[in-house]
């Protein structure tokens, strides 16, 4: 195992999430089976007098959790001088078979962590914890997801080893390759950059139509993750090539360095914000007529569906920058 301090920090805020989940997980379990406003019993004060506390608490968890997918990506990517052929982020993420999992989970997770806290603090809005078994509900999803990502985490980081030779992004993601990566890479440019805009330009209709009708929101929900797999995929395929203003450089990572101010961090926060808070506007739409819910989960939807507005815009006018600013062009395109 390499000594690194982003290392170390990685592993043991993984230890406590997933003590943390566990736990809340176990109380959760008690919830389902055991959870009855109507009842004055000694359980169901002690079930009342914890919740509130465990769910506060596993919030901040959480939030840590989401944060840990950057400084995942940032520790990998500072690694990579470490192993020959490394040049970016990829080059660390092969250096075993944990690499890449790890970042998938980690991403998965991080939606998922994001709903589960919309749908926690939705549910502290009511008088009478309305959705308190539907999040416990979800917490017994996401806990085994958050415990496999730790332990592939730890597999990753354990497994690494100063020696080894890995593979550089531009031997990944190329056309010439084999694999996902490549095939990505290899999607049309003019055939991207229309599903692009398409997605982008839905997405941002029904999240307008619902703001001013405060209807569609499943619909505004899904046109989100669509624009999130579409957005993932034109990053590889057209995007990057604007930013580093190479016909051929594909890699998704090296946006996330100095040489090219970073660019990466704000494009994939905001991709990712405007992902969880449009697909949150989704996921309680089921619930508006709760009656303890009326009074605050119609304006805490608007103010998801205007974060997620913001964040979708503001992500397609850094994608869109480069390809306007910049004297770069692709050829015939």
């Amino acid at each position: 195992m390499i000594l690194n301090p982003g290392i170390l920090a990685l592993l043991v805020s993984s230890l406590l999430i997933s003590f943390m989940v566990l736990y809340s997980a176990v109380y959760g379990a008690q919830i389902l089976k055991s959870w009855d406003m109507a009842s004055g019993s000694e359980l169901q004060l002690n079930l009342e007098r914890k919740t509130y506390l465990i769910s506060t608490i596993l919030s901040y968890f959480l939030g840590i959790q989401a944060i840990s997918l950057f400084l995942f990506i940032f520790t990998v990517d500072s690694l990579s001088p470490l192993f020959v052929g490394a040049m970016c982020a990829v080059g660390s993420l092969t250096v075993n078979g944990f690499g890449y999992p790890t970042l998938i989970l980690k991403l998965l997770n991080f939606v998922l962590a994001g709903l589960w806290l919309i749908l926690n603090h939705a549910d502290n809005g009511g008088y009478d914890y309305p959705l308190i078994r539907k999040k416990y509900l979800f917490l017994m999803f996401l806990t085994p997801l958050i415990l496999a990502e730790s332990a592939l985490e730890l597999s990753y980081f354990l497994g690494m080893r100063p020696d080894i030779i890995t593979s550089c992004c531009g031997s990944l993601f190329t056309p010439a390759s084999r694999g996902i990566a490549s095939e990505v890479a290899a999607a049309p440019v003019m055939t991207m950059k229309i599903a692009f805009y398409v997605a982008i330009g839905t997405t941002l209709a029904s999240g307008t139509l619902f703001l001013r009708k405060g209807k569609t929101g499943i619909l505004f929900a899904l046109c989100s993750g669509v624009s999130f797999i579409v957005s993932l995929v034109a990053i590889v395929s057209y995007i990057s090539l604007y930013i580093y203003e190479m016909p051929s450089h594909h890699c998704p990572f090296c946006i996330l360095q100095k040489e090219y101010h970073y660019v990466g961090y704000p494009l994939y926060a905001l991709l990712l914000l405007g992902t969880v808070t449009g697909m949150g506007v989704g996921a309680l739409a089921p619930f508006r007529n709760r009656p303890s819910l009326t009074a605050t989960l119609p304006g805490f939807q608007k103010r998801l569906a205007l974060t997620s507005l913001l964040s979708w815009l503001a992500f397609a006018l850094i994608a869109t920058w480069p390809m306007i600013f910049t004297s770069f062009r692709l050829e015939g395109h």
